[in-house]
Parts: structure tokens; C-alpha cells; sequence
């Protein structure tokens, strides 16, 4: 399973190279999978449910299932889990794409817009192997359009030494 990332400051367009990344893999014949770090606390249950009940009195873990999903709600008791830990969990794929995780060691190319007006990461990441603007950035490393989702793409694919 390779692993690549996506990341950048807020509102910097990584969810939507992220949506559009998926969708060209998949088009191209590969499993994918996705891994999404948030700073704020989510929760897909329902306060009064079932599944919110068994959570409320300990289980440490909850399976919701249907026909056409399901979610595994792990509490995170002792706090939060390495990204390898999640990595671990998933099911055998091609490829996993990771939006967030910024300080991870794992490949990653930033998005980057001129209109939240933050600095580059890649310049002081070696992890950031180039840079989706878009906007003209001087960096050493390859830089495309943030909307060139092939080009990206293409890139991520021979950084990870996959033949597609």
C-alpha cells in the first residue's frame, strides 16, 4: 500500500485536489482509500442513538453498520492515534491518500492558494515533494497548477514508482 499526501494551511484547496486526485485514480483503475485529519472534534453519531448509547457506556469501540456502510467509532481514550496506527486499520488498496498530517514523514505535495496569504511549508519541508498553486511560487521543486489534476496526478504516480 503507498501512501501520499495532500496538505497545506487552511483553505488552501486541499480537499478539492483531494476529491479531484481520488476520482482520477480511481478512473485510472485504482483502489483508493482516504485518510482526513481534522483539528476539530467530529462525531457522525447522534446523541440518543443505539450506536450513542453503547459509546456512552464504554465500549471502545462501535460498529454502525448498513447495507450500503458502515463506520467503526474508536474512542480515543489516550488520545490521538499515529497516522500509522490509522494506516494499519484500512483495508488493502493501491493507494492512500492523506489530506492533513503535515508533520507526517510520509510524501507530500502542498496546495497552495495567494488568497489565504500564508507561507509556503515546502520551503522548510523535505517531505513536500512539490507544490500545487494557484499562483507563480518560487520553490525547488516542481510546481503545478493547483487544477492540473493530471499533471499532479502523473507526478504522484512515478514519485511513488507506480506503473499505470
Amino acid at each position: 500500500m503507498q501512501v501520499y499526501g495532500v496538505t497545506g494551511w487552511k483553505n488552501s484547496g486541499k480537499t478539492g485536489l483531494m476529491e479531484r486526485l481520488i476520482a482520477e485514480f480511481v478512473a485510472r483503475g485504482l483502489r483508493v482509500s482516504s485518510v482526513k485529519h481534522a483539528h476539530h472534534s467530529v462525531d457522525i453519531d447522534q446523541p440518543g442513538k443505539d450506536s450513542h448509547r453503547h459509546r456512552n457506556a464504554g465500549a471502545s469501540e462501535v460498529i454502525l453498520a448498513t447495507a450500503a456502510r458502515y463506520a467503526i467509532m474508536h474512542e480515543n481514550r489516550d488520545g490521538e492515534p499515529p497516522l500509522s496506527d490509522l494506516l494499519a486499520r484500512l483495508g488493502p488498496v493501491d493507494l492512500v491518500l492523506v489530506e492533513g498530517y503535515k508533520r507526517d514523514s510520509h510524501p507530500k505535495i502542498e496546495a497552495h492558494r495567494h488568497e489565504t496569504a500564508q507561507p509556503l511549508i515546502a520551503r522548510d519541508d523535505p517531505t513536500i515533494r512539490a507544490v500545487a498553486a494557484n499562483c507563480d511560487v518560487a520553490v525547488d521543486r516542481p510546481v503545478f497548477d493547483l487544477n492540473d489534476t493530471k499533471a499532479i496526478a502523473d507526478f504522484i504516480l512515478d514519485d511513488l514508482g507506480l506503473n499505470v
